[in-house]
This record gives structure tokens, sequence and C-alpha cells, in this order.
């Protein structure tokens, strides 16, 4: 399984930055983990329009399913067929998505592009060779999933947004790759409820877990990470395998 990280800038977008999407391929199957703003031009830029067997979204804030939106009216009104991707959501997200288009075009933009599925929590479901089991996570009160991708016998586990959870000890068990958010200075900056980690409640997070490899994401620009703790931090661009 390959990791290539198509945007990973927070909320805001870090300079020149994309917001949250991170690409797994497997055996030719190619799965795109949250399609926030900026990751479709990303994209674009090593492909016309981005061929995918499926995009999966942790959670309707914006920097994790805006760029759905020029998706729609780009494979619409170009020129020529474009791949209908599977589009994984969040449980009642095609009742969230009627609602979004009927503000921003019409109730059935979305459905005319993608092939719209719905996730249970704790139920994998496959695409292609990827084994993906979602789990809750603490968003505020947005209902927010982390992603337990498994395939060629490695596991990448995804925070998406969460503040601190037992939640994340089921995500990420024994995970060969843990891409976890560290958006927050400490956690003395979060509301309540929490909704992000601080990098050492990712850190406590992935030692509790057992994790082979932890690398952070979502990270703010102005908050940079102390190099001599030597912690892996994502950038737009990075790619690895699991």
């Amino acid at each position: 399984m390959k990791l290539t990280v198509i945007g990973c800038s927070p909320a805001w977008p870090n300079p020149g930055g994309a917001q949250s999407g991170y690409l797994v391929e497997s055996n030719g199957t190619r799965v795109l983990l949250d399609c926030g703003p900026g990751v479709l031009g990303r994209l674009r830029e090593s492909e016309s329009w981005p061929a995918l067997d499926a995009i999966v979204i942790s959670h309707f804030h914006l920097d994790h399913w805006g760029d759905l939106v020029p998706w729609v009216w780009g494979s619409m009104f170009q020129n020529g067929k474009h791949a209908r991707p599977e589009l994984w959501l969040p449980p009642s997200g095609r009742a969230s998505l009627v609602d979004h288009g009927s503000r921003l075009g019409f109730p059935n933009m979305f459905e005319q592009v993608f092939t719209e599925r719905e996730y249970q929590p704790h139920e994998p479901f496959a695409v292609g060779p990827f084994r993906i089991t979602t789990v809750p996570m603490l968003h505020y009160r947005m209902p927010a999933f982390g992603m337990r991708v498994e395939a060629d016998g490695a596991t990448l586990a995804y925070s998406a947004d969460t503040g601190p959870t037992e939640a994340l000890d089921e995500l990420a068990h024994a995970a060969d790759l843990f891409l976890c958010e560290a958006t927050l200075r400490d956690g003395a900056a979060d509301g309540v409820p929490r909704g992000h980690l601080s990098a050492d409640e990712a850190i406590e997070a992935s030692l509790r877990a057992g994790v082979r490899r932890l690398i952070l994401t979502h990270r703010p620009f102005e908050l940079p990470l102390d190099e001599a703790l030597g912690l892996e931090l994502a950038s737009d661009g990075y790619s690895t395998d699991v």
C-alpha cells in the first residue's frame, strides 16, 4: 500500500497548501481519503482529471470535503467522460449532500457525478483490495470518523479530526502507519467538547495503540515541531509505502 499526501493543511490553508486529502493505492486501485479545498487542483497536476475508484469523506467540515463541489462542476461541464468514483459518506451523508446541493446548485448534483454510498461505524467495506473500517471520533459536536485502511498485509490508520478519545486505541491498534492530526499547541487551546489534538496528545495516542510509525498531520505552519524530537510531519506531495 502506498500513501501520498495531497493536502494536509488544517482548517486554514498553510502557505501554498491544500487542505485534507490523502491518496492510498494498491494493485491499481486508488482511494482518496477526504477531499478538502485545493486537493482537486493538486491531483490535476499529474493527470488531466483524477481517475479514482473511491473517495471516503470523514466529516462535513469544509476543509475535508469542499473540493467535491468543483469536482462536480468539472465532471459535468468539461468535454470528455470522467470516471465515476464511489463516494463513501458518513451516516445520513446522502441527505446532507442533497441539502448542500440545493444551496450550491441543484439537489442531485453530487449523485450525477459520484456513486454515493454510506458507511456505518465499525462495519468494514471494500474498495478493490482495500478493507476500510470507520470509527467515530470526538470532533466538537460534528459527527466525524477516523479510517482504518487495510491492504497488502499492511494497516494505515487515519485519525481525521478528533480530540482525545479512547476510540483512537481501536482505530490505530498495532497500525503500521498512524496518520494523526496535531492541530493544537496544547489542549488548553481547544473548545469544549474537544475537537483536536496537540502533538503531545497524538504521540500519547500512538504509544497507547502500539503503532509502528507515526506521521503528524493537519498541523498549522505557525506551530513548527521541535526537530530534536525526531517526529515525522506530513507535507503536501509526500509519498511513502505503508
